[in-house]
């Protein structure tokens, strides 16, 4: 009985385990779905999860903050069993996976910054200098807007949240 009573304090519900980590329930549920936590269900039938989710959901939150994918992040902690803690050597060795990426990334968004100042941010693709200028309109046919940017994006999905520009895009040759 002891030991019975032991097992179900160690055991958070949904509503504990957002009220400690400051994520929605729904959240919660939508993270288990796309295999990132893992739950339980106790004779009642109701979702519980370990004390370990909420270091879990820690990483989660930061991975979402600097702006890694749910997809990328799932893949990274697809090494690590959901229902285990993520210990100080594993922390270390996830994060060394993101590095290089958030490099990338750091460097497109400083040549964007960069390439703003001759930017007038509408759209209408017009400007002399704009590296992503569509001259004479030859892609009007194409559809509307930044169709080369639109276009880089779909075909890459959304490699722009990734870093993975092409050289076009960033202005080192003229369209």
């Amino acid at each position: 009985m002891k030991k019975e009573r032991s097992q179900l304090k160690s055991r958070l519900s949904p509503g504990e385990v957002a009220k400690r980590s400051g994520v929605a329930v729904s959240a919660l549920h939508f993270y288990e779905t796309k295999g990132l936590i893992a739950s339980s269900r106790n004779a009642a039938n109701q979702r519980r999860y370990s004390r370990d989710v909420l270091r879990r959901v820690a990483i989660i939150k930061i991975a979402q903050r600097i702006g890694l994918p749910l997809a990328t992040l799932s893949e990274h902690l697809a090494n690590y069993p959901p229902d285990k803690r993520i210990s100080a050597k594993e922390w270390e060795q996830l994060t060394a996976q993101w590095r290089d990426e958030l490099d990338k990334r750091i460097e497109t968004l400083i040549r964007l910054r960069d390439d703003l100042n001759g930017c007038i941010g509408c759209g209408c693709l017009s400007m002399r200098d704009c590296p992503l200028r569509n001259a004479d309109d030859h892609l009007a046919e194409q559809g509307k807007g930044a169709v080369l940017l639109e276009k880089e994006t779909n075909d890459n999905d959304s490699e722009l949240l990734t870093g993975d520009f092409s050289d076009d895009l960033l202005g080192s040759r003229k369209l």
